[in-house]
C-alpha cells in the first residue's frame, strides 16, 4: 500500500519545478515593486525637486541640479550606518562570491536594502543600472527559499540562479535573456539540465507577472532595422566590434581605478557618496543625458537621433559618471550604463558610416541597437545573454547576424586585452579563479606554511649511505629527506628508491658512497607562502607524497616538509569549518 501511495507523491523534479515557479512569481512581483519605487523616487525627488527649485526653467537655476543627486546620497546614509557593507557600491561581485564560494546564504533584508538603496541612487539622477540589484533581489528570494527547505549547496545555487533569471526577465521583459544571464554570469556557465529547467520556469513565471502588470512592451521600443548591404555592412559591424571591445576594456579599467582611488581617499566613508553625487550633478549641468539610467536619451539614439560628436563625448562621460557613482558608494549595477555606452558608441560609428556610404548602410539607429548588445557582451564576457537580450528587445531577425557577430568579436577583443569581466576583477586580485569553484577557492586561500611538518630529518651531502640507511631504519615516517650542504641550505633530496641498488652491497661499499652522489638535485620545492592548490597540482603531476618547503627559492633553508595527507587534512578542516559556518548562517538567516 505504501509503495503504491509513493507513486502519487511528487518526485524530485516536480518539487523543483514547483519551487522554481514560486521563486519566479516572487521575482516578478519584486521587480514590479522595485520599478514602482524607483519611478516614485524619480517623480517625487528628481522631477518634483526640479519644479520646486526651478531647474526645469533653465537659466541660473540649472546650477542647483547637483542638489538632486546629493539628496539621494544623503538619504542613503541612514541605511549605510545601520547596515555597513551591505548598501554602498557595486555589490554584484560580493553576490557572486556568496553564490559560488560561500554556500549562497543571503539575508532576507538584502531584498529590501537593494530595492530602497538603488531606487534612491538611480531615481535621484546618479548614474547606475538596475540589473545587478534586481539579480541580487531575485537571488536573495531564491536563497531564502533554499534556507527554508534546508537544501544542499548545489541546490541552493540553482534556487538563487532561478531568482536571478526571474529578476532579469521581469525587469527587461526578456525571459530568454534572463535564463542566459543566470546561466552565464551567475552559474558561470556550469549547470545541468535539471538546473536549466528551473531557470526556464522561474524566468517564464516572472515574465508572466510583469507582462500582466505592464503589458508586452519591451524595455526599448526599437524600429525594425535591416541590413542594407551584407557585403558592406558586415565588415563595418565587425570593425565597430573591435572598437567596442577596446571601449569595454577602458570601462573596466576606469571603473576599478576610480573605485580604488575612492577606497584610498582619507575622508569619512559617508562623505564619499556625497562627493560622487556632487560630481554627477556637475556633469549633469552640461550633459544631463548621463544622469540616471539614461534610457530616455537611449531611445532617441536607437530611433536614429543624436549627433555623432555628442554621442562620442557621452560614451566617455557615461563611463566616468558610472565609475564615480558606484566607486564612491552609490548603489546600483552596470547593465544600464553598459547599454547606454554601447548605444552611444554604435550610434556615433553608424552616423559616420552612413554619412560616408548613405546608400549602402542602415541609419545610425541600427548600429546603436547592435552596439547595445556588443558592449554588454564585451563588458560582462556574456555574449549569449547580450545576443538574446537584443533579439527579445527588437524582435527583429534581420539584424540577428550583426548582433551575434559583434557580440562575439567584442567579447574576444575585450578578453584578449583584459581577461577579467567587470564582475571578476576582484577575484583575480585575490588570486581566485571563480570559475574553478568553491573547492579550488578554499585550496587557494590556504598557505602551505599552515600544513607543513616542521620536525624534519636532514642529511648532509657528505654523509655516507650507511648513515642514510640508519635514518631510514629509525622509522620516523618520512619517505624523503632533504640533503643539505655545509651552509645548511638544501641541495637535493634523497629517498629509499635512490639507494635501492646499493642495499645488497657490503658495509664497506655503503660507507664509500656519499649521499651527494645519489641524491636527486632536480628538486621541486615550495615556500610557506605558496597555496595548497599549487601543492596539490605538484602532488598529482609527479605522483609523490612529500615536497620540501624552503624559506624562499633564493635562500633554500628547509623549514619543513609538506605531506599530501597533511595538505588534505588542512583542506578538510577548513571546508568543514566553512560548512558549519554556512549552516549556522542559514539557520539564523531564516529569522531575518
Amino acid at each position: 500500500m505504501r509503495k503504491n501511495l509513493r507513486k502519487f507523491l511528487p518526485g524530485e523534479n516536480t518539487r523543483m519545478a514547483a519551487t522554481a515557479t514560486f521563486i519566479g512569481l516572487a521575482a516578478g512581483l519584486l521587480s514590479i515593486i522595485f520599478r514602482s519605487l524607483m519611478d516614485l523616487v524619480h517623480r517625487v525627488i528628481f522631477e518634483g525637486g526640479s519644479n520646486l527649485l526651478g531647474i526645469d526653467k533653465g537659466g541660473w537655476h540649472i546650477l542647483l541640479l547637483p542638489l538632486l543627486p546629493l539628496t539621494g546620497a544623503i538619504l542613503l546614509i541612514p541605511l549605510s550606518l545601520l547596515f555597513p557593507g551591505e548598501v554602498n557600491g557595486y555589490g554584484f561581485t560580493k553576490f557572486l562570491r556568496k553564490v559560488n564560494l560561500e554556500n549562497g546564504i543571503i539575508k532576507a533584508r538584502t531584498i529590501i536594502l537593494k530595492i530602497v538603496a538603488t531606487a534612491l541612487t538611480i531615481g535621484t539622477g546618479n548614474s547606475a543600472g538596475v540589473e545587478g540589484p534586481i539579480a541580487q533581489i531575485g537571488g536573495a528570494m531564491g536563497s531564502q527559499v533554499g534556507q527554508f527547505f534546508k537544501v544542499s549547496g548545489n541546490r541552493m545555487k540553482v534556487y538563487i540562479a532561478a531568482g536571478c533569471a526571474g529578476g532579469i526577465a521581469g525587469m527587461f521583459n526578456a525571459p530568454i535573456a534572463g535564463i542566459f544571464f543566470a546561466a552565464e554570469v551567475v552559474l558561470l556557465g556550469t549547470y545541468e539540465i535539471s538546473s536549466f529547467a528551473a531557470l526556464v520556469i522561474a524566468s517564464a513565471m516572472s515574465t508572466v507577472v510583469t507582462r500582466g502588470y505592464y503589458g508586452g512592451v519591451s524595455a526599448f521600443p526599437i524600429p525594425q532595422y535591416t541590413v542594407v548591404n551584407h557585403f558592406v555592412e558586415i565588415p563595418l559591424y565587425s570593425l565597430m566590434a573591435l572598437f567596442i571591445g577596446l571601449a569595454a576594456v577602458l570601462f573596466i579599467k576606469i571603473f576599478y581605478l576610480v573605485r580604488d582611488k575612492y577606497q584610498a581617499l582619507q575622508i569619512h566613508p559617508q562623505i564619499k557618496p556625497l562627493t560622487g553625487a556632487l560630481c554627477i550633478g556637475i556633469i549633469g549641468i552640461f550633459f544631463p543625458q548621463v544622469m540616471g539610467d539614461g534610457y530616455d536619451y537611449m531611445n532617441v539614439v536607437l530611433n536614429g537621433g543624436g549627433i555623432a560628436l555628442a554621442m562620442f563625448v557621452l560614451l566617455f562621460l557615461k563611463i566616468l559618471a558610472t565609475s564615480i557613482t558606484l566607486g564612491s558608494g552609490g548603489a546600483g549595477g552596470i547593465f544600464a550604463p553598459s547599454l547606454f555606452i554601447g548605444a552611444m558608441l554604435g550610434g556615433a560609428f553608424g552616423s559616420a558610416a552612413h554619412r560616408l556610404l548613405p546608400d549602402l548602410t542602415a541609419g545610425s539607429g541600427a548600429y546603436a541597437t547592435v552596439g547595445i548588445g556588443a558592449f554588454l557582451a564585451a563588458a560582462t564576457h556574456a555574449p549569449m545573454t547580450a545576443i538574446f537580450l537584443l533579439f527579445e528587445m527588437t524582435g527583429n531577425y534581420q539584424i540577428i547576424i550583426p548582433i551575434m557577430l559583434t557580440s562575439i568579436i567584442g567579447t574576444v577583443v575585450a578578453s584578449k586585452f583584459n581577461e577579467d569581466s567587470i564582475d571578476t576583477v576582484d577575484f583575480t586580485r585575490e588570486g581566485i579563479d571563480i570559475h574553478e569553484g568553491r573547492e579550488v577557492a578554499i585550496m587557494k586561500s590556504l598557505k602551505v606554511g599552515k600544513a607543513i611538518t616542521e620536525d624534519v630529518d636532514f642529511i648532509s651531502e657528505e654523509a655516507n649511505i650507511k648513515q642514510l640507511l640508519d635514518i631510514f631504519s629509525m622509522g620516523r615516517g618520512g619517505f624523503y629527506f632533504p640533503v643539505i650542504d655545509d651552509s645548511g641550505r638544501m641541495t637535493g633530496i634523497v629517498s629509499l628508491q635512490d639507494v635501492k641498488n646499493i642495499l645488497h652491497r657490503g658495509e664497506k661499499e655503503r660507507i664509500a658512497y656519499k649521499v651527494g652522489g645519489v641524491c636527486n638535485r632536480n628538486v621541486l620545492m615550495l615556500t610557506p607562502d605558496d597555496n595548497l592548490y599549487s601543492a596539490m597540482q605538484i602532488f598529482d603531476l609527479k605522483g609523490i607524497e612529500e615536497i620540501p618547503v624552503v624559506e624562499s627559492l633564493s635562500d633554500k633553508w628547509v623549514v619543513g616538509m609538506l605531506k599530501r595527507r597533511d595538505a588534505l587534512d588542512l583542506y578538510n578542516r577548513e571546508a568543514l569549518k566553512k560548512g558549519i559556518k554556512a549552516k549556522v548562517g542559514g539557520t539564523s538567516g531564516q529569522t531575518n
